[in-house]
């Protein structure tokens, strides 16, 4: 049995393969991932329609393919899994809306039964077709909210139209049912404004991955009431230490920058404040305290902002914290990061210091409740035992969750983080 790639979607006939995920001999079942696809900007899994034994793979890593490529050859292996995943949906929602009074005498139509909320990172991806997962990529839409609406564990191409066409009846309703849904700020309606009338424009259409970003940007500020608090930290301590081992890491093959001390500073902070390593189970009425510290942070790339998590940062050395970050970065500026490797984080950390910048106001990255934004250090005047000296200081901007943080956490947890900066100990970066 030959697994073919399918087609993925309008535009996108092609991709490169990132990696492949099976070799000769595995026993692999319907739906497992077999390959990472790379396709405008956006990295997705394909899947096994067949179950069965790998006899043959007719792909590798870098190469270049397009609809109906051979992938994988199987033995032994049992019915596609098309069927099951074409099944109809018990109830379509588009048609429990057209079926209500309030919708057949143009009145205001019920969304009480379509989420328009961000699912958490710990609910599992339901499966799906890649033609589905590639098409529901390309308009922004969560597969999690489909399978909430429409039942089952299993996304058809059926079901992915009528959670669209319920959305649709719910946009021509007006803005205002659709706001209060989710529960934010009604935005309102997009105008398309003809530029040209004033003078010559270039337009340059946006990246899948620029839309993606400009999606869940607009979605944690309008769920999220944000509150940005600012300071400044004495960098004399952590900028004297790696220069002081800087020479030792070089001869361990790995560079030492700043950021594996600012890891350990916030965990140390986190630690002490829990609370800023929480999320809110909006639908629960919960705040689930986590007692694992995986770090997302962001990386700048021609392609847009990612932010890849370092997992357990409490668990490891800075050494290992350094070639880690080495790793994820290179992978995030070439685009080859899973999406794996982008979930699961507790806390966010956006480091805007090599550009220049200096304080900002960054976006909570939901559903963490806080996020740290670092500034460039640069010298400046301070008071140190009664003497004005000159010292880096560093402006920190630490943007929380108002319905879970209050102001009075906020300055508890600067306090203390500052102290982590400023306190660093030797012990932690010696090899």
């Amino acid at each position: 049995m030959d697994i073919k790639l399918p087609k993925l979607g309008e535009g996108a006939d092609t991709g490169t393969v990132v990696s492949v995920l099976v070799n000769v001999g595995d026993q692999i079942a319907v739906d497992q991932p077999i390959i990472e696809l790379e396709s405008e900007k956006a990295v997705a899994t394909i899947p096994s329609s067949q179950a069965g034994t790998v006899e043959k793979i007719h792909v590798e890593n870098g190469q270049k393919i397009s609809s109906g490529a051979l992938l994988v050859t199987l033995a032994g292996g049992g019915p596609s899994g098309a069927a099951k995943s074409e099944a109809p949906a018990k109830t379509s929602p588009a048609q429990a809306v057209a079926a209500t009074p309030q919708a057949a005498a143009g009145g205001s139509v019920d969304v009480s039964g379509v989420s328009l909320e961000s699912i958490p990172d710990s609910v599992p991806m339901p499966v799906a077709p890649p033609s589905v997962r590639f098409l529901a990529a390309q308009l922004g839409l969560d597969l999690r909210r489909v399978v909430a609406v429409t039942g089952g564990s299993r996304v058809s191409a059926d079901q992915l139209k009528q959670y669209i066409e319920t959305l649709q009846k719910l946009a021509a309703k007006g803005s205002q049912p659709v706001a209060s849904a989710t529960g934010g700020r009604a935005a309102a309606p997009a105008e398309s404004i003809d530029f040209t009338q004033w003078g010559d424009v270039l337009k340059k259409p946006m990246s899948q991955l620029r839309k993606v970003i400009a999606r869940r940007m607009s979605e944690n500020w309008n769920a999220i009431p944000h509150v940005t608090q600012f300071d400044d930290v004495d960098m004399t301590n952590i900028l004297a230490l790696r220069k002081k081992y800087l020479g030792d890491y070089d001869a361990k093959g790995v560079r030492l920058t700043v950021t594996p001390f600012i890891l350990k500073a916030v965990v140390n902070a986190l630690k002490q404040h829990q609370i800023f390593n929480s999320s809110l189970d909006e639908v629960a009425n919960e705040v689930i305290l986590k007692e694992y510290f995986h770090l997302g942070v962001a990386v700048d790339t021609d392609a847009g902002l990612l932010v890849p998590v370092i997992r357990n940062v409490d668990k490891k050395s800075i050494l290992e914290l350094s070639k880690e970050l080495a790793e994820v970065a290179g992978k995030a500026r070439d685009r080859q990061l899973s999406p794996d490797e982008m979930r699961g984080g507790t806390f966010t950390i956006s480091n805007q210091g090599a550009f220049g910048g200096g304080h900002f106001t960054p976006i909570v990255n939901r559903p963490e409740v806080a996020i740290l934004g670092l500034g460039r250090s640069s010298d400046k005047a301070v008071v140190r035992d009664g003497k004005i000296e000159a010292r880096p200081m560093m402006p920190i901007a630490l943007s929380y969750d108002h319905r879970v943080i209050d102001g009075g956490s906020a300055a508890r947890f600067i306090v203390d983080l500052v102290k982590a900066f400023e306190s660093f100990d030797e012990s932690v970066v010696k090899l």
